[in-house]
């Protein structure tokens, strides 16, 4: 019999647990609020300039006096924070261009979506629920069900390793769908929640080990053990899809927030930045708060509000982007060397 898929059957039932990274990494990337993150990053960058500003010769106040950095810093962030406003908020709209077109398309995607639902009644045999979260939870109690057989079935094979085999395998897929169902209860769409869950649900690798058990144990299964192993691939099958769709369909929500929430951003930007270019000088504050300069203070506030619009773009990416990156194969196609 070949080792290849018998190590390590069972995996973790969440993503950190698969891939071995930090609770801290996982946690700021994934389930800390957009703003939060935000404003940790600003608070990083105000903390490491304004010391910046105080501990390096010459000092910023004194840099101040004597040149226009005032001057020279804020024209140019005024048009950074045009130009990358107007950047940021045109990709955007590119990517979600994808949702106009003309009838015949609209009614193509119509039925590209009926389609799909009726085939996941078939596969339920009850109607299929609305609203994300519950329908991806109901396909994953689904594979529960499905599993549940297959193990009976199974348990009564005279073959002891392929017993022991699919009873870890439908441990584990207990175990990984409890955690899911446990997320997505209560979660709503618009927040990152029901993807985070639908995440965590490692499907690709299921699929393989079922198929990988259909091709090792050929001779040993009965007709109805390769029609539970088989029905149970469907219903994993179908988690892919459903998973995709809801990503994309999240992708396209956080881009629209991410679009408002930077041009909410770029105005006060905009009047901070103009501010300081008109009205700031090197003496217009004078005194000091715990030895550091008040102009020091003003100047890198301002610079740090000013980056605001982009330091809300990068929070964004940061969940996106590894998200994306996950998930760029559907089926039993594992990408992750620590998954593998």
């Amino acid at each position: 019999m070949s080792d290849t898929g018998t190590d390590d059957i069972g995996t973790a039932n969440t993503m950190r647990g698969r891939s071995e990274e930090s609770r801290l990494k996982m946690w700021l990337l994934f389930r800390m609020n957009r703003f939060y993150v935000t404003a940790l990053l600003a608070l990083l960058i105000f903390s490491v300039l304004l010391v910046f500003s105080a501990t390096l010769t010459p000092s910023l106040a004194s840099e101040i006096k004597s040149t226009d950095t005032i001057e020279t810093t804020f024209s140019a962030m005024i048009g950074v924070i045009v130009t990358g406003t107007t950047l940021v908020v045109t990709i955007s709209q590119l990517v979600l261009s994808q949702e106009n077109g003309p009838l015949g398309d609209q009614r193509k995607r119509m039925s590209d979506a009926m389609d799909f639902r009726t085939y996941t009644s078939d596969l339920f045999n009850s109607v299929v629920p609305a609203d994300p979260s519950a329908f991806l939870s109901q396909l994953v109690n689904e594979t529960e069900r499905r599993a549940e057989v297959l193990d009976r079935l199974i348990g009564e094979s005279d073959d002891a390793e392929l017993v022991e085999q699919v009873s870890e395998f439908v441990d584990s897929l207990h175990g990984n769908a409890k955690e899911v169902q446990d997320e997505l209860e209560g979660s709503q769409f618009g927040t990152f929640d029901v993807l985070f869950a639908a995440l965590n649900f490692n499907y690709g690798w299921k699929i393989y080990q079922v198929e990988r058990i259909m091709s090792e144990f050929d001779d040993s299964l009965t007709d109805e053990q390769r029609t539970a192993l088989d029905d149970l691939r469907t219903a994993l099958t179908m988690f892919g899809p459903a998973r995709e769709h809801v990503k994309t369909l999240y992708f396209q929500w956080a881009l629209v927030d991410l679009s408002q929430y930077i041009l909410y951003a770029a105005i006060p930007a905009l009047i901070i930045a103009g501010g300081m270019l008109i009205f700031v000088g090197a003496e217009t504050f004078s005194g000091e708060l715990f030895t550091i300069s008040h102009i020091s203070w003003i100047v890198v506030a301002a610079f740090t509000v000013t980056l605001v619009p982009f330091l809300l773009f990068t929070s964004y990416i940061l969940r996106i982007a590894p998200v994306a990156k996950r998930t760029l194969a559907i089926g039993p196609l594992i990408l992750r060397e620590s998954q593998r």
